[in-house]
């Protein structure tokens, strides 16, 4: 016997049946309907997102920590390692020639030099910020190094 419209049904499980609350005490979900006895939960419905039964709930024990610092200047790393290659001996490192050379994005607004890898070429360095450990590697190369901008001040 083929399948014909009137004979469907879903497969086994694919539709749970849902548990109808308060329809007696025999079906175990009778008179409370599963919600305990009096209270916040008792009533409303849902409850409200922090609520925790009425003891204090977490984001009010919590002390509040800290603060944002609106001066915090970010600086976008640039490593020597990215620099080496990049650039010929004597040539002038600066923001532009980075942007440039696609090593850091438009959106970097101030630029530190950091001093991971090796730096061999020595190159004309002006940038807002340079690491100790790079200034001396740039310097060891026989480069220079130049602070431009707010971080100069």
């Amino acid at each position: 016997m083929g399948t014909t419209l009137h004979t469907l049904q879903p497969p086994k499980g694919a539709r749970k049946k849902i548990k109808r609350v308060g329809r007696g005490v025999g079906s175990g979900k009778g008179k409370t309907s599963g919600r305990g006895m009096k209270g916040q939960m008792a009533r409303r419905q849902p409850p409200k997102p922090n609520f925790e039964g009425g003891q204090n709930p977490i984001h009010r024990r919590v002390p509040k920590r800290g603060f944002v610092n609106i001066f915090r200047v970010e600086y976008h790393p640039v490593n020597l390692a990215l620099i080496e290659g990049k650039f010929a001996a004597g040539e002038e490192v600066t923001v532009e020639s980075l942007y440039a050379k696609k090593l850091v994005p438009k959106r970097a607004k101030q630029i530190k030099v950091l001093g991971m890898g090796e730096i061999k070429t020595a190159v004309k360095l002006k940038v807002h910020a340079v690491s100790e450990t790079a200034k001396s590697k740039i310097e060891a190369a026989g480069g220079s190094v130049e602070i431009i901008g707010a971080a100069a001040a």
